[in-house]
């Protein structure tokens, strides 16, 4: 059974492609039955982990710290600080082992444990994209990164108070880290210990 609103695809193709994403043109048939075209954004799914350190491995004990990444980001000009993101490759097993990977590649930590968290579609109008979210508690440092050869990131670890207060206040603009940091402190996890 389709929706009223849903569109019809009459053709798809690729306009151009790049290593990590393809911006697709369909041409579509609207409700009202209006022929025109529209083209998005389309990637693999991906991975965005919020990485708790283990308590023996924090500057405070009794303060709870993050894992963050500090990367250039071409297209806003400036270095944003965020949290490990990256996409699910085909030799993953599950989104948990592409979590565990990309942790481990981009920061150099491993977790004691992974839990999903949730999955947004961060920008639906224009990208197909589907971020999938994670916990990952008892982060201790492991060995060196494994970065991309387009990647350089910086890896430091933050309060999870004073992160969640640089979201706040406008300070942190990752929209995946923002996300992460909200629903966590929104759910039952927030209070938890780790």
């Amino acid at each position: 059974m389709s929706d009223e609103l849903a569109w019809e695809t009459l053709s798809s193709t690729v306009a151009y492609e790049c290593p990590g994403f393809e911006v697709v043109h369909d041409d579509v048939r609207l409700p009202d039955g209006t022929e025109t075209d529209f083209d998005y954004l389309t990637e693999p799914p991906a991975v965005v982990i919020l990485p708790l350190v283990a308590p023996e491995h924090r500057a405070d004990r009794d303060v709870r710290e993050a894992v963050v990444i500090e990367e250039w980001r071409q297209a806003v000009g400036r270095v944003n600080r965020g949290l490990p993101v990256g996409s699910v490759e085909d030799d993953d097993v599950d989104l948990e082992t592409a979590a565990r990977r990309e942790l481990r590649e981009e920061t150099g930590y491993e977790a004691g444990a992974v839990e999903a968290l949730l999955s947004t579609e961060p920008v639906n109008g224009i990208a197909n994209s589907v971020l999938h979210y994670f916990l990952a508690r008892e982060c201790a440092p492991a060995g060196d990164q494994d970065l991309d050869e387009v990647e350089s990131i910086r890896v430091d670890t933050a309060p999870l108070a004073d992160l969640r207060a640089a979201a706040l206040a406008d300070d942190l603009r990752d929209g995946r880290a923002v996300t992460a940091l909200a629903h966590h402190a929104l759910t039952e996890r927030g209070l938890d210990g780790d």
